[in-house]
């Protein structure tokens, strides 16, 4: 394996570091609302600096809920549910909260979520009541859901239900509430919660981690590939050749750098797919669509490989035109989606600032090679002339 490669590779562990963000510890023993009634549980929530306080009547099985949450954007809303059948959206019985845009006042809406397309109001499959909603403006715009909730017979047995909870940036002037953001705390906002105040878990369930671990390796693969192994192989081509000494070692070079990042790339385009078929309704369409132009430009280029002719070959005018222009359209694009894969994911600003410094770096190498090049390039051919 050559030296660029192993960069690269050690490269996707600095990566894999950078884009898995550590929670931040936050506390719902600090919260305030108004009213005389106690929950005696309470829980921080794993993603959108949510909380929950809670009280359980197991006699009548009525469940008493305050959900606190900031919405995601001044005048957006907050939802708190039960799904009684399954871990996700749909199917999620949902109270909604947000500032009618007509007065001001925080108001509270139910849900019966069938699908991601159909968010209209409606009534909930099971009893709700005492519903209300307020403002804690101290909290930075927190809002807050109020409720009584009668739990089906066949959960309260079980002793647990299935919690979804989202936070969205608008409302529509007639009260229809817009689409969340499908970022990486939005798709594991949800979990089990015990009736009677046991520790399950408070936040994403294990399908959920799954899928964030599949998107940050997702990341580092098309990072490493696409975005610094095939810019260090083009670099290697056009300065490190003019070099008589290092022929042919850049070509060998050049070729296990490019191989390294084609295989790694098709690793992390494969798993691009496999994330779209099990993330019904997401879609970053511009992100996949350059994911597809670029895996399919590779693999042209990868034949580039088996049909280079010799230099003095008539064609060899024609293949240069075809290698480079497909390598420079790869170089380009690669950045491009790199830069949209971490808008995606948004890391720590942190990260994103490391990869624009490793860009720069080989960017600032680049223009390096390039004046060194042209010296040399310029001398050969004086001493050439001179020489005839």
């Amino acid at each position: 394996m050559s030296s660029s490669s192993s960069v690269g590779i050690s490269l996707s562990f600095l990566f894999l570091a950078l884009l898995t963000s550590p929670s931040v510890s936050q506390t719902c023993k600090s919260q305030t609302f108004s009213g005389d009634k106690t929950y005696p549980y309470c829980l921080d929530l794993s993603e959108l600096k949510a909380f929950l306080h809670y009280s359980y009547d197991a006699a009548n099985t009525t469940l008493a809920v305050v959900f606190s949450a900031p919405p995601s954007k001044p005048g957006g809303w907050i939802a708190w549910a039960i799904n009684p059948k399954s871990t996700g959206m749909v199917g999620a019985q949902t109270l909604v909260a947000y500032k009618d845009p007509s007065n001001g006042l925080a108001v509270v809406k139910t849900l019966n979520i069938s699908s991601y397309s159909t968010l209209i109001p409606s009534k909930l499959a099971f009893d709700v009541w005492d519903m209300k909603a307020e403002e804690a403006s101290r909290d930075g715009g927190t809002l807050r859901i109020f409720a009584r909730i009668k739990v089906p017979a066949d959960l309260a047995a079980m002793g647990k239900v299935n919690q979804v909870w989202q936070v969205g940036p608008q409302v529509s002037p007639d009260g229809m509430i817009g689409k969340h953001d499908f970022d990486p705390p939005n798709l594991v906002s949800k979990g089990p919660l015990d009736l009677n105040g046991g520790v399950i878990s408070g936040g994403g369930d294990g399908e959920g981690d799954s899928k964030i671990k599949k998107r940050n390796i997702h990341g580092i693969l098309n990072a490493v590939s696409w975005g610094i192994l095939f810019p260090v192989g083009a670099i290697i081509a056009r300065y490190v050749r003019v070099f008589e000494s290092a022929d042919p070692a850049w070509f060998y070079l050049h070729v296990s750098c490019q191989l390294s990042a084609y295989a790694i790339g098709v690793a992390g385009w494969a798993t691009g797919l496999k994330l779209g078929r099990e993330s019904e309704g997401i879609r970053f369409a511009s992100h996949g669509n350059i994911g597809i132009a670029l895996f399919s430009l590779a693999t042209i280029q990868m034949f580039a490989l088996l049909l280079r002719p010799k230099k003095d070959h008539k064609y060899r005018f024609y293949w240069n035109i075809y290698h480079h222009g497909v390598g420079y359209s790869i170089l380009i694009l690669g950045i491009i989606n790199v830069f949209k894969g971490l808008r995606i994911l948004k890391p720590q600003d942190t990260y994103k600032h490391a990869y624009i410094g490793v860009i720069a770096s080989l960017g600032g190498l680049a223009l390096l090679l390039e004046a060194v090049t042209w010296v040399i390039v310029l001398k050969r051919k004086s001493k050439n002339s001179i020489g005839t």
